[in-house]
């Protein structure tokens, strides 16, 4: 960014930070580059001097700070120290070294293909981190989005604020932002407030002027600009497909037909080639919109998986429909594909952990499934299995993760009907309630199914008896260039076309179909893997990724989630966890990548595990007093402690653990103790 030198009466020290020079200036204060007592450069913004006694700027930057401080560090620049009740109030944030969007476009032109859509994805991140921290960012423009490393960044929370109604420091007289980027709503006087989907709007006007060089409503004036963004469609030039659709969804004049800045992400990371594997050559951005994703609130457990209504992208059909005003969101009901009852594919070679997202799951006790119950069904684990009933609803599901798996993937299950009338349900590519596609596992035959809006087709059936002698049958799901093949007990069974473009992607469910009858069906031993390489690119010499739900195993995970007693289960991501230089060696890591100065570097898997619990196993917590007493050569503390101890130090977060395993059971974790 460039900098301009101090002015006269501009402070030099500020909270023990050195001012160098002026990064901007706003309407409550000045940006200056700063650099801390640790030498670092930061960005420190401070109120202007004569407002700082002034009761409602020192509330409103009072109520940003505590706001900012809450918003995660995805594809934005994080808080690093903030003083409100100083003489000046100021905050530091991470100085970002690197050109705006607008500089890049100023000076190459527009951008295309992978640097587009990186950018979509970044500023898309950050405005979910944002608003999942209650904050809206009301000036989101080109000069606020910064290159660091190659990864988008979004600056200046300077006109921040949060969208509760208890924190409006904005008189109503008042208009912040740049008219170019705002959304229609912004304009009207008589509305109480914006919301988060002002932000949305203004993200489709920076992508298209970064794709385009131009903002979608441009015209000679900023009341004429500000009459076309009220009244007129938005010109997205040769803004390319399927981007250009979701821009158009973004830019509806109503902000209730906008898409969530969560959903956003959604639609960003699920629409065909241009998913995270398309992020493979920018890691940062990758891990940020893994991160950002996952803060998504989980789904009502139990729930019957009919009736709700879905909004998706649906090509050009839903860019006229915005383009002629009728709404930003559509819902769609593609013609189900046609059945087919071939079938011929081998069952694949399972592939090694890190090749793409994975998950693991015994089903003998709650880890990522979970125990529901409620007026319509139940979900337990009994007997080592997960066992679905209901009396009285067609359907019924089980709560689980919402990990969502593309392309080319595997679903093995083992399932047994409890009772004569029930269908074992295998729900894939979900993306809503009654929404994806099903295999029905029936007493007398296996169907696969397309499921729209409130109907369900057959597009494959095949008769067989196999499952009703009530016994357990391994289940495979193999889906390859779009084709699902269906096999039981190693043996193809059924096949159909899995085409649908709104369906290229989502989530795995488990449940019961019982027809209206009183049902019971068990599951066990559940995988669900991506087939073919979709991480990214590493050299043949990195290293792999242990898989712990296998034999005996002694290595670093990420623990995600565990619960103290008897017959629980603990769930890990596996990592490679490695110090510098070394990690940086065995990735081929350019030494000058901003990386290879940290101390240590993990590298995760996208593979999620439930592992049991030993009840004898051990546990050992880092002594507070002595750590270096506790560590071992690996640098994890091995002193003895309580499950209820080991719970408190991990409460709701994820951390690095040792775990050692036997025969696929977790029977000790230890807490890292890691380098500074």
């Amino acid at each position: 960014m460039p900098t301009e030198p101090l002015r006269p009466g501009d402070p030099q020290t500020l909270g023990g930070y050195r001012l160098l020079g002026r990064l901007g200036q706003g309407g409550m204060g000045a940006v200056y580059l700063g650099q801390g007592p640790d030498r670092r450069l930061v960005a420190v913004k401070a109120i202007r001097p004569e407002l700082a006694d002034e009761p409602e700027f020192r509330a409103r930057f009072r109520s940003e700070v505590n706001r900012a401080r809450a918003v995660p560090s995805f594809c934005t620049a994080p808080v690093l120290d903030a003083d409100p009740e100083h003489a000046t109030p100021y905050l530091v944030v991470e100085y970002v070294d690197g050109p705006s969007l607008a500089e890049v476009v100023a000076q190459r032109g527009p951008l295309t293909g992978g640097d587009l859509h990186s950018v979509a994805i970044g500023v898309a991140t950050a405005l979910t981190a944002i608003h999942g921290a209650g904050v809206i960012h009301r000036d989101l423009k080109p000069r606020n989005v910064l290159f660091s490393l190659g990864t988008p960044k979004v600056i200046d929370f300077g006109i921040a604020r949060a969208f509760d109604a208890t924190s409006n420091h904005t008189r109503t007289d008042q208009m912040v932002g740049t008219v170019a980027y705002m959304a229609p709503e912004r304009f009207d006087t008589e509305r109480p407030g914006v919301g988060p989907a002002a932000d949305v709007f203004a993200w489709g006007v920076v992508v298209t002027y970064a794709g385009t060089g131009r903002t979608p409503f441009r015209a000679d004036s900023p009341a004429a600009t500000a009459a076309r963004i009220l009244t007129q469609p938005p010109d997205l030039g040769e803004l390319p497909s399927p981007l250009r659709d979701i821009v158009a969804l973004t830019l509806a004049k109503d902000p209730a037909d906008r898409p969530t800045a969560a959903e956003l992400l959604e639609l960003l990371l699920d629409t065909g080639s241009h998913s995270l594997a398309e992020l493979a050559g920018r890691p940062e951005l990758q891990k940020a919109a893994r991160a950002a994703r996952a803060t998504r609130p989980p789904r009502v457990p139990g729930r019957p998986r009919r009736g709700r209504r879905r909004m998706v992208v649906a090509g050009a059909a839903v860019a006229a429909a915005v383009l002629a005003g009728a709404g930003a969101w559509a819902v769609t009901s593609s013609p189900a594909p046609k059945p087919t009852v071939s079938a011929s594919a081998p069952p694949p070679a399972a592939p090694a952990i890190g090749n793409g997202p994975v998950i693991i799951d015994r089903l003998d006790r709650a880890g990522q499934w979970r125990a529901s119950e409620d007026e319509v069904g139940t979900c337990a684990f009994t007997g080592g299995r997960l066992v679905v009933s209901s009396e009285d609803s067609q359907y019924y599901v089980c709560h689980g993760p919402e990990d969502k798996f593309a392309g080319d993937q595997s679903i093995d299950v083992t399932v047994a009907l409890l009772k004569p009338d029930s269908c074992a349900s295998l729900g894939f590519r979900r993306i809503g309630e009654g929404l994806g596609y099903v295999a029905s596992l029936c007493g007398d035959e296996v169907t696969l199914s397309h499921e729209g809006d409130d109907t369900s087709t057959p597009i494959g059936t095949v008769r067989t008896a196999a499952l009703a002698d009530g016994k357990d049958h391994r289940f495979q799901l193999v889906i390859r260039d779009d084709v699902a093949t269906a096999m039981l007990d190693d043996t193809p069974v059924v096949a159909a076309r899995v085409d649908d473009r709104d369906l290229i992607t989502g989530w795995v469910e488990l449940g019961l179909d019982n027809h209206g009858q009183d049902g019971g069906v068990a599951s066990r031993d559940l995988e669900i893997r991506t087939l073919g390489d979709t991480a990214s690119p590493a050299p043949a010499t990195a290293p792999g990724f242990t898989d712990v739900s296998r034999g005996d195993t002694d290595s670093i995970v990420k623990l995600m989630s565990f619960r103290p007693g008897r017959n629980t289960a603990v769930v890990v991501e596996p990592v490679v966890f490695m110090t510098n230089p070394g990690f940086c060696q065995a990735f081929g890591i350019p030494a000058d990548d901003k990386r290879c100065t940290y101390p240590w570097n993990i590298a995760g898997s996208e593979a999620t595990i439930t592992l049991p619990r030993a009840d004898d196993g051990g546990l050992a917590l880092l002594d507070p007093d002595d750590p270096a007493r506790c560590a071992d050569s690996t640098g994890a503390a091995t002193c003895r402690a309580s499950a209820a101890d080991f719970d408190e130090w991990l409460g709701d977060g994820e951390e690095l653990v040792r775990l050692q395993t036997r025969d696929g059971v977790a029977v000790s974790l230890a807490q890292l103790h890691l380098p500074d």
